[in-house]
Parts: structure tokens; sequence; C-alpha cells
């Protein structure tokens, strides 16, 4: 016998009976689905009947962490997460959480239990503080957060013992490796004998702060010449099947519209005509059609990911330049804005953080050498005589 009786708006409690047990007593099996009406709870019910009797089903009650973790990948990563997120999110679970709550069933993994791996997350297996970083233990928290809050969602558990964890505090980044003014003009010089498209990619990473993956998405449609801006509205994550996923930026605040330097306007213009004259010489091969992406691979998609970064290296190695990773050309971009005065909250604006707080945790360092500069220059109005 089966049944689906409603509980609320849209929710329905499914029962399966299974007979009795030697003490005379129901075995029965149950489980809550959301569902708008009867018809989509039978369809829940019918596949449910399929689960208990194949012996499939596990009681929510009884379901372990590391079971509970396949179906959030299944019902909610895959469905819901950008790739390069699922990517990350995994390799915690696999490297640090799935081994530390394992078989551990979900419903009772309490607070406290959470708050004490956390707390063991900064320790190595022999002992020694610093295995991992501060941002580190930030997107564990963000793992276990995301995984817990589903089951509550689901009815898997009544409380989320996240509630009463307090996200561990994310430390200063710092030694960030940055180009100064002196290895910008050794960037450039050496960039003048390079291919146009990386000229102008390498140009706009620098004046722009943006993000490879926003860098790579952006299309012709996206700038203004006259008005010397272009917006950020798209982020190439990761190819999926061949293919190049676009979507939008990380946060509500990556979508933003950045101002050019007069000289990169002008940079762009030339590289504009550029692009339409080689476009030409290839129109037997481009075969995109839907997208005009202003840094086009040769068949007009968009440069393969990790295109930037291959190029990037191989650049320096041959130039001797200073080595830095590609994302740092960001970093540089917003160092070079501080040393010139420009306020935070203008920088945080154009990097497209959440908030200024990320702006002064990842600066804070450049942000108090300028800080200290300017008062040098405020020094020669207080110089009293007597």
């Amino acid at each position: 016998m089966a049944s689906a009786r409603k509980r609320g708006k849209e929710s329905y409690l499914l029962t399966v009976e299974l007979g009795y047990d030697s003490l005379g007593k129901r075995i029965k099996r149950t489980k809550t689905v959301k569902a708008k009406n009867k018809k989509e709870a039978d369809l829940e019910l019918a596949k449910f009947i399929v689960e208990v009797e194949s012996g499939e089903f596990i009681s929510p009650e009884k379901m372990s962490f590391e079971a509970f973790v396949e179906e959030w990948k299944t019902k909610y990563a895959n469905k819901h997460l950008e790739l390069k997120s699922i990517e990350n999110y995994v390799t915690h679970l696999n490297n640090r959480i799935i081994p530390h709550f394992k078989d551990v069933q979900i419903s009772k993994i309490k607070t406290m239990h959470i708050i004490r791996f956390l707390d063991s997350v900064n320790t190595r297996l022999d002992g020694k503080d610093g295995s991992v970083s501060s941002a580190t233990t930030v997107y564990i928290y963000r793992v276990l957060r995301s995984v817990f809050l589903r089951a509550v969602e689901w009815n898997v558990i009544k409380d989320n013992p996240m509630k009463g964890v307090k996200k561990p505090k994310e430390k200063p980044v710092k030694d960030i490796q940055v180009y100064d003014e002196e290895d910008v003009r050794k960037l450039f010089k050496a960039l003048e004998q390079e291919p146009f498209i990386f000229k102008m990619l390498i140009t706009l990473a620098v004046s722009t702060g943006m993000r490879r993956g926003e860098l790579i998405a952006l299309e012709w449609k996206h700038i203004n010449l006259e008005e010397g801006t272009l917006q950020v509205v798209q982020s190439i994550s990761i190819e999926d099947g061949g293919k190049p996923v676009i979507k939008e930026p990380k946060t509500k605040n990556s979508i933003r519209t950045i101002s050019l330097p007069t000289s990169t306007i002008e940079m762009m213009k030339q590289y504009r005509r550029f692009y339409l004259q080689d476009k030409l010489k290839r129109m037997d091969r481009w075969t995109e059609k839907e997208h005009e992406f202003v840094f086009p691979n040769s068949s007009g998609g968009p440069l393969y990911f990790n295109r930037p970064t291959k190029w990037w290296i191989e650049f320096l190695d041959y130039n001797g330049l200073k080595k830095i990773r590609f994302h740092d050309l960001r970093h540089t971009s917003a160092t070079l804005l501080i040393n010139k005065g420009v306020h935070a909250k203008i920088i945080s604006e154009r990097l497209g953080h959440a908030d200024i707080t990320t702006t002064m945790n990842v600066y804070g360092h450049a942000l108090q050498e300028a800080d200290k500069i300017a008062a040098e220059k405020l020094d020669s109005l207080f110089t009293f005589s007597g």
C-alpha cells in the first residue's frame, strides 16, 4: 500500500508500506517531497515505490554524510553551480570534509562537531600548524554551509548545525606578486613585438583589472569606443564538452562598466580595424555566428580558457621578465591605481569586488604604503620654527 498525503502548500508526505515485522508492527517508509499538485505528488510516489522496493531508499535519519553528499551533487551542485565551482567544491569535499565525516549519520552531526573540524583543518597530520590558508578554511566553511542548507530544505535534518558556526576570519593576502611602474614599462616594450591580439589582451588586463574569464568572454557589443567604456556582463569559466560555457560573472558586483584610458581607447580602435581585416581573411574558417568575441580563436569562437595563461608563461620566459601569474595582472592594475592615489571605493568598483572590505583585505598593505606616502607629502605643512 502506498499513499501521497498533502502536508503543506507544496509539500506531500509519501508513504510506502512493506507489510509487518516479526512483532506484528507495520513496516513503513516515508519521505516528504515538494510538489505543486496531486499529479506531481503521484509521480514522485511512483519513483519512491521503485526506490523502496529495489532497496535503494535510505531513511533520511540513517543516511551517512557521504551518501547525502552524493545526493547533493546530483540534485543541487550539477544543476545550480558553475562547473569551476563544482570542481572546487568536490576537491575540498574529497580531500578533507568527507574523510572526516564519511560514515557519520548526517542527522547526528552537531554544531560542535563542525566547529572542532574547522579548528582541525589548520593542523597537519604531523601536528604542525599552517597546513592551509585562511582562504581555504573559509572555502571549506562555504561548502559545508551549502551541503547542510540543502539537507534542511530537503527535510533530511530538522536543524541546521551550521547556524551556530561563525564564518572563519580570512586574513589579508600578503606578498601579492605585482609589477611596479618600471616593470610595466618593460612589459609594454616587450609586447611591441607580439601578435596584436595578445598585446591588446594584456593591455586590457592591466588597464581594467578584468579577470581572465571576463576578458575572453568580452564581445564587441560590450565596448563603446565613443564613450571610452566597456561593460563586463559575462564570463567564461571552463570548457564543457569542448564548448565554452558562457555565464554571468560570479557576483552581481562583477557586472560593471569600466572607463578606459585614452591610450587604450586609441589602441582598441586600431585593434578593431585589425580584427575586421583578420576576420575577412579567415571567412572560410569563421564558423562562429552568434557571438563576436574581441579575442577570437581561429574559427571566431573565444580563445580557449587556458590559452592566455600558456602564452603568458612562454612570453615571460622568452623576454626574461619578472615572473608573475596572469591573474596578477589584475592585482597589478589595482596596485598601480592605489599608488596613483585613487580611492579604494573606485578600485573596488572597477574590479567588481562584492564590497570595499574585499578590496581592503586584498590590498591592505599597498593601501597602507600609499597612506604613508600621502602623509609624508603633508609633512612640509607642519614644520614649525622655534
